[in-house]
Order: C-alpha cells, then structure tokens, then sequence
C-alpha cells in the first residue's frame, strides 16, 4: 500500500513538473513572438523614413543637419541587437524623427503635400503600433520572468537552464524628454 502511494506522489510531482515546464516554454515562446512583432513594426518604421526624408528633402535644403541625423539614427537603429540596444537606438531615431517633424511644420509647402501628409500618418501608425508591440512584448516578458522567479516555478527554471527575459525599456533619461525645436534660425 505505501509502494502505491509513494508512486502517486512521484507520479502526481512528475505531471506537475511537466505542467511547470510547458508553463514556462509556452511564456518563453510568447516572448520571442513578442519582439518578433515589434521587429515588424520597427522594419515598417525604418522603411518608411527614407520615403519621408526623400520627400521633404528639396523643399528642406538648407536642414540638411536634420535629416542627416535623422538617416544616422535610421542606420544605428537598424543594428540594434536586443531589446535593450533597440530601445536606446529606437529612442535616439524618435528624437530625430520628432525634430523632422517639429521643423517640417515650417514649411507651408511641406505642410500642403499630400505625399509628406500621407507619410507622416503612415509613421504616425506606426509609431502607435511599435508602442502597442512593445507594451505586449513587456507584459509577456514581465509574466514570463514572474514564472520563472516564484516558487516552486524557479526550481524548474533554474534547474533547466530558463532565463529572464529582457525588457524593452529605455534607460537614458535624455530618451524621455520631449526634442526642443528652434525655428527662428538665429546662428
């Protein structure tokens, strides 16, 4: 009798720890569909920024500062590795692309073209759904690393190699603020 009990206590830990460790695969999974979705976003944003700038550029000659910092950002951006390094790249580009934006609306014919209106809605969207991906990526993360790190979940995790997901955050304080724009072109 106690054989039968003790193997149905070994059995009921074994599905219990085959639950646990499905649990965490299935959050690890989610994870990596995570910041597969905010690649996409961002491959949509870093497509859509040579367009802009292509356009605005006759009509914005003498700001060549600002869309050259906007195409030197565009290419850091695009060799971020992680989440982290995006975040800090992907910032840097927010900040030169609201700066563009900023001193565009200078210029009335930039203001009337329905090709410059159109890009901007489109970077606009974008923008909104690179902010909804990584809100999602961040919360999946941030369930994925709570599983990992509460009992008895951690004993799984640890002992199979899991480890905590990176979140996508920016860490320079700079990053945050809003760019400020100077149109009264004084030198």
């Amino acid at each position: 009798m106690a054989g039968l009990v003790l193997v149905g206590v070994m059995v009921l830990l074994a599905v219990w720890g085959i639950a646990l460790y499905n649990r965490l695969i299935g959050l690890r999974n989610q994870v990596s569909n995570g910041w597969r979705q905010i690649d996409v976003q961002l491959k949509r944003r870093h497509d859509l920024i040579p367009n802009l700038v292509n356009t605005v550029r006759g009509a914005m000659e003498f700001e060549r500062d600002t869309l050259t910092q906007v195409m030197e950002a565009r290419a850091r951006a695009l060799s971020a590795v992680g989440p982290a390094d995006a975040a800090r790249k992907e910032g840097e580009l927010s900040q030169a692309l609201g700066r563009l934006l900023a001193v565009a609306e200078n210029y009335p014919t930039l203001k009337a073209n329905e090709n410059v209106k159109m890009l901007q809605e489109e970077l606009t969207s974008t923008e909104n759904k690179v902010g909804f991906a990584r809100q999602f990526y961040n919360d999946i993360s941030t369930r994925f690393n709570t599983s990992q790190q509460t009992f008895p979940s951690s004993l799984i995790a640890s002992s199979l190699g899991f480890t905590p997901a990176e979140l996508f955050e920016l860490t320079d304080a700079a990053e945050r603020q809003v760019p400020s724009v100077d149109l009264s072109m004084r030198k």
